[in-house]
């Protein structure tokens, strides 16, 4: 039958599924144009469906080769509601009465072999003896899947089941309600607030050999409030939402259209390909970070009397022993490390991911730059626009953090009294030429060195995505103000005590980074069509 110059087969009403449908329809090239001598050209291939589904004007996105090579496969993958529209206007030959026939007959055969897996699901789980392991495995279509499914499927089948560090480190940040782990953080540093009330620690001061009286109060310190209650949480929202974004809808838009369960079994295998990564920065964190550092700077000098180290709260038992205990100190500390190892092992996750993010997009980038009918460049610019923005937020709250844990450091080994009166004092020193409150006793200072890793690890991972995102010339200046601020807060952090003064670049500093926080364009916000529904906020 000829219907608009092409081969026009009508629909069959013969109940069959979509797979059996599609198959008699693609061997007979129904919807193809007819050849020179009025005869069918010949079957469809992948090949030839795609690109003519692609060539539909009203198809701005065309549709990825892979998933019409999915429907000529023998599987149980069936086809989207909106791939149905673009396969009924080629079987329907572009006519309007036809293309609706052709639209409700493939809703039909869809539904036939949905209910087909759905049976045969069934009796594989009574087979199976209901054993928690099993998972759908036969339900990747391109319809939207939820991703608990998603999650469950990738868990049975990818390469995150067993003891997998890594996916379970990223489960974190995808698993459960996004408000989950930022929380939890809160919690922990809340908690640790309640307990030292309880020990006394909360607000103490102690008279110093240079007759400084020194406030070294818990809630007196920035490392341990403003870092874990407000700069971490916020760290992890960010990380979460923008994780949440590449996983779900922009790595699904660009090259798994059809498959999401395999899209997600492909992020898997990147996250796991970091396994030992994962592991190595658990170690450190937990092993060094927490437990040697907690035995020397707070164990050692508690047991002796003495040490190296500034006294805060975590040794005032040493120079007040009317305060709290020394076994008390002893159990308090240890609880605050173990806390803080965890914490910071969750914190050197997110930047992992953050990194993985960035390696993702750019080797979907790469593979893209040859199907121009796949994805725009304008839709891969607003991806990277977005992951690069998201990636900026997180590198400023890590400078942050690394910020509270340097000021620490350096107002216990300075004169001030307490940590607002050093600011305060410095900011005075350098416009009117007051008494210099920076001078330093010779502690030891640990947590310089740890927030210099954290500063290291916060920039690589920004530089690496400013470089692998590759966002286009239209933003190239947006990225630069982000690389400015960046850089003014770098500054701040490693300027911190080295002259009088120094608070002053660090405030501006830090107004521009929470500035950037809450406009990570930096006043140029560009939009599009795509655009304002990518931004992650």
């Amino acid at each position: 039958m000829l219907n608009n110059g092409k081969f026009f087969l009508p629909p069959p009403n013969d109940g069959s599924d979509f797979k059996e449908l599609f198959k008699r329809l693609a061997a007979a090239g129904a919807g193809r144009q007819l050849g020179s001598d009025g005869f069918p050209a010949g079957p469809w291939t992948p090949e030839l469906l795609a690109e003519a589904i692609s060539q539909i004007d009203s198809n701005r996105i065309g549709v990825d080769l892979r998933t019409v090579q999915l429907w000529f496969q023998e599987n149980d993958k069936g086809i989207s509601t909106a791939n149905i529209r673009w396969l009924a206007r080629i079987f329907g030959c572009d006519d309007p009465v036809s293309t609706g026939d052709w639209q409700m007959e493939l809703s039909a055969a869809q539904a036939r072999l949905t209910a087909k897996r759905r049976e045969g699901r069934k009796a594989g789980s009574n087979m199976a003896m209901g054993l928690p392991g099993l998972v759908q495995t036969a339900t990747a279509t391109d319809e939207t899947v939820s991703a608990a499914e998603l999650a469950q499927h990738v868990d049975a089948k990818g390469p995150g089941r067993g003891l997998d560090l890594a996916m379970r480190s990223e489960a974190l940040f995808s698993r459960g309600s996004p408000l989950n782990l930022p929380a939890g953080v809160f919690a922990g540093a809340t908690a640790l607030g309640f307990l030292s009330y309880v020990t006394g620690v909360h607000s103490a001061t102690y008279d110093r050999v240079d007759g400084v009286v020194k406030q070294v109060g818990f809630l007196w310190a920035p490392n341990w409030t403003f870092l874990f209650m407000v700069f971490l949480p916020l760290f992890f929202g960010f990380v979460i939402e923008l994780l949440a974004f590449w996983k779900f809808e922009a790595r699904l838009k660009l090259v798994a259209q059809s498959d999401q369960i395999e899209s997600h079994n492909a992020w898997a295998r990147t996250v796991g390909s970091a396994s030992s990564t994962y592991w190595a920065v658990f170690l450190v964190c937990l092993v060094f970070a927490g437990i040697v550092q907690w035995v020397e700077v707070c164990l050692i000098p508690l047991m002796k009397g003495n040490g190296d180290y500034a006294i805060d709260w975590g040794k005032i038992a040493i120079v007040r022993p009317d305060i709290i205990s020394v076994p008390e100190a002893v159990l308090f500390t240890g609880f605050s490390y173990l806390y803080m190892a965890i914490s910071f092992y969750v914190f050197f996750v997110g930047l992992i991911l953050l990194y993985t993010i960035a390696y993702d997009f750019w080797k979907i980038k790469e593979k893209l730059k040859d199907q121009p009918e796949v994805n725009s460049q304008c839709d891969l610019n607003e991806v990277g626009l977005t992951i690069i923005r998201g990636t900026f937020r997180c590198t400023v709250l890590g400078i942050l953090i690394a910020i509270c844990m340097k000021i620490q450091s350096s107002y216990l080994t300075s004169t001030g009294e307490n940590i607002a009166a050093w600011f305060v004092g410095d900011i005075s020193s350098a416009i009117y030429g007051d008494k210099n409150m920076n001078s330093a006793i010779g502690y030891s200072m640990p947590t310089h060195y740890s927030s210099l890793l954290v500063v290291i690890s916060t920039c690589i991972v920004f530089l690496f995505g400013a470089l692998r995102l590759d966002i286009g010339n239209q933003f190239r200046v947006t990225l630069w103000k982000m690389s400015t601020v960046v850089a003014l807060l770098v500054a701040g952090y490693l300027l911190i005590g080295a002259f009088a003064g120094f608070s002053i670049l660090l405030s501006i500093g830090v107004l521009f980074a929470l500035y950037g926080l809450f406009d990570p364009g930096l006043g140029r916000w560009q939009t599009s069509e795509l655009g304002s529904k990518l931004n992650v906020s």
